[in-house]
This record gives C-alpha cells, sequence and structure tokens, in this order.
C-alpha cells in the first residue's frame, strides 16, 4: 500500500511539473504576443472580452472603454458592410481570415492593421471564442498610396503625351502624305511613268504605317466614340493583321470615366499581344460585362498555358497589373499548363 501510495504521489508531482512547465510556456507565448503584436480575444458575439496594452495604445481607448464592446467602436467606414459580412462568414465556418483593416482611434485618425483572426471551437465544432493578432502598417499604406499616385500621374502623362503624338502623325505628317498621294495620282492621270508609279505605291504603304501607328499609339474612335467601338475596331484590325479570331461579348451601354475606359483598352490590347506572342492559338475570347458597381473584363484563350508558380510577371503583366490599380481594380489571372489562361480585369465604377 504504501508503495503504491508513494508511486501516486510521484505521478502526481510529475503531472504538477508538467502542468506548471505548460503555464509557463503558455505565459511566454503571451508574453511573446502582447510584446509584438496588438491582441484582442472576443466571444462568439463578438463582443470584446481582452485587450492587451499595444491595442489600447494604438486605439487610444482606456480597458473599461473596451472591454464588453465590439469592434464597430474602431469601424471607421472605409470598408463595406459586405467586407465584414464575408469576414464573418468565414470565421463563423471555423476558418482563419487574413486582411487588411482600416481602423479609427478615439480622437477620430485612423489607422491601418495586418489582421489575422483565428476562432476557437468547441467540442460542437462551433466558435465559442475569436482571437485577433494585428500589426500596425499605417506608414506601409501611406507609402503604397504614394506610390499609387505617382504610378497614376506617370500612366496620365504617358497617355496624353501617346495621344498628341497620335493626334500629330494622323493630323500632320499623315495628311502631308495623303497631298503628295493626290498630287501623285493627278500626275498619272497625265503621264504614265514607272517612277510615279511606285511613287504611288510606296506613299500608300507610308500613310498605311502612320496610321497603323497612330492607332497603336492612341485610337481616336476611343476618345471621339467610345469604349466599345474603339475595342470592336481593334479586334478587327488584330484578326485581320495576326489571323487569331476573336470573339467578343458586350453587356456596357454606356460610356465610363475616360481613365477607366484607357485602362480596360490597354489591358485587352496587351493581353491579346500575349496570346498572340505565346498561346499558339488561332481564337481567342473577350467579354466585358457591367455589373451592379463594376465592370468586369475577360480575356481568355484555351493554348499552351503556364504555371503560374514558376512563371514570372513580365513587363506585360506588370504593365496590366499597374494599370489595374491606378483606377482602383483588380486584375487575377488564371494558367495552367495546356490548359490555356484566363484574365480578369474588375474595376469599380459608380452609376450616374
Amino acid at each position: 500500500m504504501e508503495t503504491n501510495r508513494q508511486q501516486s504521489l510521484n505521478q502526481l508531482s510529475s503531472l504538477e511539473l508538467e502542468l506548471k512547465k505548460s503555464i509557463q510556456e503558455l505565459m511566454d507565448i503571451k508574453f511573446a504576443l502582447d510584446e509584438s503584436s496588438i491582441v484582442a480575444i472576443t466571444d462568439s458575439r463578438g463582443t470584446i472580452t481582452y485587450v492587451n496594452e499595444q491595442f489600447i495604445q494604438i486605439s487610444k481607448y482606456t480597458k473599461d472603454e473596451l472591454i464588453g464592446q465590439d469592434h464597430r467602436i474602431l469601424n471607421s467606414g472605409y470598408h463595406s458592410a459586405e467586407f465584414f459580412k464575408e469576414m464573418w462568414r468565414t470565421i463563423g465556418s471555423g476558418k482563419t481570415w487574413k486582411g487588411e483593416i482600416c481602423n479609427r482611434a478615439k480622437e477620430g485618425t485612423t489607422y491601418w492593421v495586418d489582421t489575422t483572426i483565428v476562432p476557437f471551437m468547441n467540442d460542437k465544432g462551433k466558435p465559442y471564442q475569436y482571437l485577433a493578432i494585428r500589426y500596425e502598417i499605417t506608414e506601409r499604406k501611406r507609402v503604397e498610396q504614394e506610390l499609387q499616385k505617382m504610378m497614376t500621374t506617370i500612366i496620365d502623362v504617358q497617355e496624353e503625351e501617346r495621344r498628341r503624338l497620335s493626334r500629330n502623325l494622323h493630323d500632320g505628317i499623315g495628311q502631308n502624305l495623303y497631298s503628295h498621294l493626290i498630287t501623285i495620282n493627278r500626275l498619272l492621270s497625265e503621264l504614265d511613268h514607272p517612277l510615279l508609279q511606285q511613287m504611288q505605291k510606296e506613299a500608300t504603304q507610308l500613310i498605311e504605317e502612320i496610321r497603323d501607328i497612330s492607332w497603336e499609339l492612341r485610337p481616336s474612335v476611343l476618345d471621339d466614340l467610345g469604349l466599345v467601338p474603339a475595342i470592336r475596331s481593334f479586334l478587327s484590325r488584330f484578326s485581320e493583321n495576326y489571323g487569331v479570331d476573336v470573339y467578343f461579348e458586350c453587356v456596357l451601354n454606356r460610356r465610363l470615366d475616360i481613365s477607366i475606359e484607357l485602362t480596360i483598352y490597354r489591358i485587352i490590347q496587351e493581353a491579346l499581344t500575349n496570346i498572340r506572342k505565346y498561346a499558339d492559338v488561332s481564337e481567342a475570347t473577350v467579354t466585358v460585362r457591367e455589373m451592379d458597381q463594376s465592370v468586369r473584363v475577360m480575356i481568355e484563350d484555351k493554348g499552351i498555358g503556364f504555371e503560374m508558380v514558376k512563371q514570372a510577371r513580365g513587363v506585360g503583366l506588370f504593365s496590366m497589373d499597374e494599370r489595374a490599380r491606378a483606377v482602383g481594380g483588380e486584375l487575377t489571372i488564371f494558367s495552367a499548363l495546356g490548359e490555356g489562361t484566363k484574365i480578369i480585369l474588375e474595376v469599380p465604377v459608380t452609376r450616374s
């Protein structure tokens, strides 16, 4: 009996040591989190039950002002209701949510946090509380916004220069060449000479080249008639020149802001150029649809595709991505070897 009692005491002592060790490890983890992160815990309804000192410092609220509230107390109004609904759908289903959130501190200033929310599940598979770990990224977002403004300015300047050069080529050199062609034709009507015939042919070719260059720089139809006629005209020329049939489907019955129309046009232009060079296909599809609050553009081919992980983004893809960002849009690319490539652009628009 005494031996059994001693064994039980030894086991209990060992368990106590293990428990103390586990508690110490948890305390160390908590200390590390509190030192490096903005931490909050809420119950299943989103009511705040714990905040660390970094949360208090950045929010400018006291602990008593935060405990018992939910995170709407920090709502800056920057994000849509759908943004938060999607977040709650994710964590409510037991999945971890990650994203960037703009919050408002007590005195009114805003700040950005890179956020990870982890649901803790009960034995019924339902979340009973949520742990939110955040890192402040306000300065990073400020730099990103400044870079975005700079990129937007560069694109605007580039497009304005393209427009100016296009007009000068068409209205200047192009018109002068056309006047010379008329003169040559008049001379040919009076004197049939091989040199005049050669001059007529060369002048005609130069006029066509000038038109093509002018079109590539900035099609006048885009400014004069709008996006859809410009796309149709471009697709017709593209198919005729390169032998790639492009099926075009469009549900868009109004003019958009010229910066958005330019972005859509340029991305379609660049995507089809890539298809012509790399996809090894004779067909492609372009779809433009107006949604409730956005315009969605899809360019798709059934060509050779590429491996997304291994393929580094070239100048063309980088340019498309930057153009999309410049108008607040998002560019998504799907591709796999042997399964073709799909490029989707979604640009937010407002209804007039």
